[in-house]
């Protein structure tokens, strides 16, 4: 019998929650208010039918032939030119979606123990990525603007032990849907230059801002201190798996190095149906479509919220922008032990447990509005509150 032995490592992997409870929302009349999906009412078909007409007829062997690590070179020039500050196109790696590009990192700035910093909550996907490197995780407090600072000076280290960097999601973030204010990110940036501590800026819902866009990168105020990290799944489609990461020289050819062995290159047709649908301003003309659609099925969620949780103590925010929304119940309640009376009425959610690094709130949870359509939202919220209602209570 052949006895296989796993990594240590392997010990630390674990399935994404949230993938299974997606599986859930497969039964059928389940309203899943859980997955980070795209609508797929915003994916550009037509577009991306003309541009594999275009890349096919013109240099469709070069499309379909082995190509450079680093990425297609008109693409990543028409990335450094999207960002909002000087970006040099040879510090852009393409990578296959942002998880990629959270793999890498790991994989280049983290030992075994290791200390790493992160919000509190954060985003479960890199928590899953930096897990194998088998890091010391460390949640710094936050709030509604962001991560505090002076926490953030009290849990970088020193040493051995100081911190290797701090991942951050600025704008919209997952899982909250809220947005660090200028003030905050001014004084991140400070702070962590004085430390020596470099940031890992997230940013793959920065386009999705409904009234205002939001304050600039943290990147765009030091770039030799950060790696910025962007991800056309959000405002193309997701299925493409295309990502970015922005590095400075002194860690850009490790990660690519990392990228070269991971994969070799990522899929060189799809960037090259990216760059070509993106010519023309196409982006400027196609965001502000999902902008649109988004905003109006937030407000649909944040009005049946408001009716139907009258009286409940139930609590959430109003994001400015991006996917998601953050709910806490009241006190005594668990969102895990909700969850499934929750789908018992045809709805499903994420616990916000799995969002933590560390002392999570049981009483968290995470609701998606840009997949269900607005009746969808009505019902969901409905079933919702049902569900509050029908939880057990001590007394």
């Amino acid at each position: 019998m052949t006895n296989w032995n796993l990594a240590a490592r392997a010990a630390k992997m674990n399935p994404s929650v949230i993938r299974e409870i997606l599986k859930v929302t497969e039964k059928p009349g389940i309203i899943s208010l859980a997955g980070g999906l795209p609508s797929p009412k915003t994916f550009p078909v037509d577009a991306f039918a003309k541009a594999c007409e275009v890349v096919l007829g013109h240099d469709g062997a070069a499309a379909l032939q082995y190509a450079a690590s680093e990425g297609y070179a008109p693409l990543r020039e028409a990335i450094a030119d999207l960002l909002p500050w000087n970006v040099d196109p040879a510090q852009v790696l393409i990578t296959t979606g942002s998880q990629q590009a959270l793999d890498l990192i790991a994989k280049v700035l983290i030992d075994a123990d290791s200390r790493i910093l992160v919000e509190t909550p954060t985003y479960l996907g890199a928590l899953q990525a930096f897990a194998p490197m088998e890091p010391q995780v460390v949640a710094v407090d936050s709030d509604n603007e962001g991560v505090l600072i002076d926490d953030l000076a009290a849990k970088v280290g020193s040493g051995a032990d100081k911190a290797r960097f701090l991942y951050v999601l600025p704008n919209f973030q997952n899982p909250t849907g809220r947005t660090m204010s200028e003030s905050r990110r001014a004084a991140l940036v400070e702070k962590a230059a004085q430390l020596g501590l470099p940031l890992v800026e997230d940013n793959p819902y920065g386009d999705l801002w409904f009234d205002n866009p939001p304050p600039a990168p943290l990147t765009a105020r030091n770039p030799e201190g950060c790696i910025y990290m962007g991800s056309f799944s959000k405002v193309l489609a997701p299925g493409l798996r295309l990502g970015y990461l922005v590095a400075p020289t002194a860690v850009y050819p490790k990660l690519l190095q990392a990228k070269q062995a991971a994969d070799l290159h990522t899929p060189g047709f799809n960037q090259r149906m990216v760059a070509e649908v993106m010519k023309g301003g196409f982006l400027d003309r196609h965001v502000p479509t999902i902008r649109a659609l988004y905003k109006h099925q937030r407000d649909a969620m944040l009005e049946a919220l408001q009716r139907e949780m009258a009286g409940l103590q139930v609590e959430w925010n109003s994001p400015e922008g991006g996917m998601f929304l953050w709910l806490r119940l009241p006190e005594g309640m668990n969102a895990i032990e909700l969850l499934p009376l929750a789908v018992e009425r045809n709805v499903a959610f994420v616990p916000g447990a799995a969002f933590y690094a560390s002392d999570a709130d049981p009483r968290t949870l995470r609701l998606s509005f840009v997949t269900a359509s607005s009746a969808q939202i009505n019902t969901g919220i409905t079933a919702l509150a049902t569900a509050i209602r029908a939880y057990p209570r001590s007394t």
